[in-house]
Order: C-alpha cells, then structure tokens, then sequence
C-alpha cells in the first residue's frame, strides 16, 4: 500500500477519489478503494476528510479558476469578437478539467454543497460575460443581464453535455453570432 509517489498524500487522496467517483460514482466507491489507489493508509483518508462529502467539496476547490480580464478580451465596438476571445479562453480553462466538471454536475443532484460551489462559479461566469459585453458596447441599450445568463447557460452545458458533440464549437459560434446580432441591433 506504500506509495513511490512523491507528491502529497492528500493530492493522492483527491486524484484517486477523481479518478474512482468518474468511473464508478460517489455512492458506489468505498473510501477504502480511495485509500488503496492512492496508497496510503485508510485512515489518513478519514484524516483529511472527515466525511466522504468532504472529498467532493475538495474536489470543486480543484476546478480551475475561470477568472478572465477582460482587459485580455476585448475589443472595443465589436462583441461578437470579444465574446469569441471569452469563450476560447473560458475553453482552454474549463477542458483542462472536463472530467472533474462532469462529475461534480453529476453529483450536484445528491449533495447541496456541491451543488452551491457550482451555482457560485456559474454567477462568475454570468459577472465576467456580462462585464464584457458592456465593456465592448458600452452604450448597450439591451437586456445585458438577460443575455449574459444565456451565454452562460449556454457556455455551461456545452462544457457539461455538448463537450461530446463534434459541432459544439460550430454552434457556440451560432449562438455568440445570433446573441451579439441582438445586442448591437439595441443600440
């Protein structure tokens, strides 16, 4: 059970409750399968984690963080452009992790802490869709808020369900297109 892995027990820890809750779920993994693939003791699983909820409250913390400047995206009078630059950088971001993203969405349903650190990082991603739109067209007469939150859902389930589809980037571009089509129309 001893381990050549030099890194630290708890990062093992969290790699293979990862690894183990994506391939078989959270309810179906017992901690000791955890403790095994990570190899350490069963003990210092519980030591780290009080309660086996607490592996997945860790692993939201590992979700990358999706703060964009948007300073680094936009461009002055043209929206859809800076949408474009938001969600390729919103992609580099969130496909590094698109494992762990589905797994925690999966989740979600069962275990409310979860489910709160996701809508936490879904209303980031509304704030940074929002302040790019206005810092794009500034004189934006339209329904920001409202537009925002479509682009996020739709940024959102594209990295949850639509990751799986061979046109997914062929309609976020049809979705940036129409929802900036309907903005600049406003002003």
């Amino acid at each position: 059970m001893v381990s050549d892995d030099e890194r630290p027990a708890r990062e093992r820890i969290l790699d293979a409750a990862e690894t183990l809750f994506a391939e078989d779920g959270f309810d179906a993994t017992p901690t000791s399968r955890i403790a095994d693939r990570a190899g350490v003791p069963k003990g210092l699983v519980h030591y780290y984690f009080a309660r086996k909820p607490d592996l997945l409250e860790a692993l939201v913390e590992r979700l990358p963080d999706e703060r964009v400047d948007p300073a680094a995206v936009v461009v002055a009078g043209d929206v859809v452009e800076s949408l474009h630059r938001l969600v390729a950088a919103l992609d580099a971001s969130l496909g590094s992790s698109a494992v762990l993203s589905h797994l925690l969405w999966r989740e979600a349903d069962t275990h409310p802490a979860v489910l709160a650190a996701l809508h936490t990082r879904f209303d980031l991603l509304v704030e940074q869709i929002r302040d790019v739109i206005r810092a794009s067209l500034p004189a934006c007469g339209a329904d920001v808020d409202s537009a925002a939150q479509l682009l996020a859902s739709a940024v959102s389930y594209r990295h949850s369900v639509a990751r799986h589809v061979d046109d997914g980037a062929v309609a976020m571009h049809r979705e940036l297109r129409f929802l900036a089509t309907a903005l600049e129309r406003s002003n």
